[in-house]
């Protein structure tokens, strides 16, 4: 295993998961480093315990396609640990591996994917009680820091904020060959599940609407807009961001509200998963110093890394955004066991707004907290 490897905050959970007669599920976007996990997993096993198969191998989708316990008996043996990568090319996976933990005693499976919603239509249902799921996203300040000073990860932000997290930019000094990577990520990667899936034959629509989501970070995506301007209709836009959801890509947050009529709750916000990406769906890895966009970059970044930490620390959220229709809001509202949070997210600490005089007045109890470039690290990490 590589020496440069970053620890990933889920292996301990991963490890406790694997258990007889289960399935454990890892899902996340492609190239951040599910197969690694699983590698380094194995590393202090026997090859003789396991049997590893790749979904995108044709030979193993051969092998798996007589749906028999005879069949799957005589490709496991002695072995009591199924490791399929790239579970989601298998067809009907979800009702073979319920054949397998169901008839064959004491067999434990790993089952990895890109492709949330491919592998949830299939595992779903046959696999009710059976399986166990887990989400792997780009690396996270929170697992960065664990192996920098304070002073790497707080030198190392601007450049986390037009990069991003895959793993494999942390081994690429150069920037233009970190351009190169994220750049051939959108084109050879991202949409790759979508396309294979669900039949569609171009991604230029897909593409474009991923464009104007980029620029209009932190505000309500108004879906009739969105499809006029690339002459398609509201439920194509609703398909293609819901496609673009279940394959990590973006992802929806909605807007809050208890009681005020002139809240908005029907609109959503829509954030990138990792920022790097962002950047080159826009073509702009410009340094901060030079972008008109820095709030926005920084509204999806802090926003990602508080998901990713929330999930990883099995935190129990519900989150939105906060507007009036006169325009006062607040960009991230937190419900937790009754209790209401709100968060403005502003990348300049010179500036230290307060709480927006409607909700301080329909959630007098609530808290109120700025996140700057300056105090991030308490949240996220």
């Amino acid at each position: 295993m590589s020496e440069s490897y970053i620890d990933r905050a889920i292996e301990g959970e991963f490890a406790k998961r694997v258990q007889p007669k289960k399935v454990l599920v890892l899902y996340g976007p492609r190239r951040v480093g599910k197969t690694e996990l699983i590698t380094r997993y194995l590393s202090d096993k026997s090859e003789d315990d396991y049997l590893l198969l790749n979904g995108e191998d044709q030979a193993v989708v051969s092998l798996m396609a007589e749906r028999t316990e005879e069949n799957y008996r005589r490709l496991l043996g002695s072995k009591k640990l199924l490791v399929i990568d790239e579970a989601q090319q298998i067809p009907e996976i979800g009702q073979k591996l319920k054949l397998i933990v169901d008839q064959i005693e004491d067999v434990s499976i790993i089952a990895s994917g890109s492709s949330i919603f491919d592998l949830n239509n299939q595992l779903g249902e046959p696999l009710v009680g059976r399986k166990y799921t887990l989400k792997l996203y780009p690396l996270s300040v929170m697992e960065l820091s664990k192996q920098e000073n304070l002073v790497q990860t707080t030198s190392r932000l601007e450049e986390r904020m037009v990069f991003g997290g895959y793993p494999e930019l942390q081994h690429l000094p150069d920037r233009q060959d970190k351009v190169d990577y994220l750049n051939e990520m959108v084109n050879s990667y991202l949409l790759r599940d979508i396309l294979e899936f669900e039949g569609i034959r171009k991604a230029d629509k897909i593409l474009d609407l991923l464009r104007l989501i980029a620029f209009q970070i932190g505000k309500p995506a108004n879906l009739e807009e969105l499809g006029s301007a690339l002459n398609i209709s509201k439920n194509t836009v609703e398909r293609y961001l819901d496609l673009l959801s279940k394959v990590f890509v973006v992802f929806k947050v909605s807007g809050f509200s208890r009681n005020l009529r002139k809240e908005i709750t029907k609109m959503s916000r829509w954030y990138f998963y990792d920022n790097g990406i962002r950047n080159a769906v826009i073509q702009n890895f410009n340094p901060i110093a030079m972008r008109s966009d820095v709030g926005d970059l920084w509204e999806n970044f802090a926003i990602t890394e508080r998901l990713k930490y929330l999930e990883y620390n099995k935190r129990s959220i519900n989150y939105y955004f906060w507007r009036t229709y006169d325009q006062q809001e607040l960009d991230w509202v937190e419900e937790e066991a009754g209790e209401l949070r709100g968060y403005e997210l502003k990348w300049s600490t010179k500036r230290k707004p307060k709480a927006p005089g409607a909700w301080t007045k329909a959630y007098p109890d609530a808290e109120y907290h700025i996140i700057n470039s300056h105090n991030y690290l308490d949240w996220v990490t």
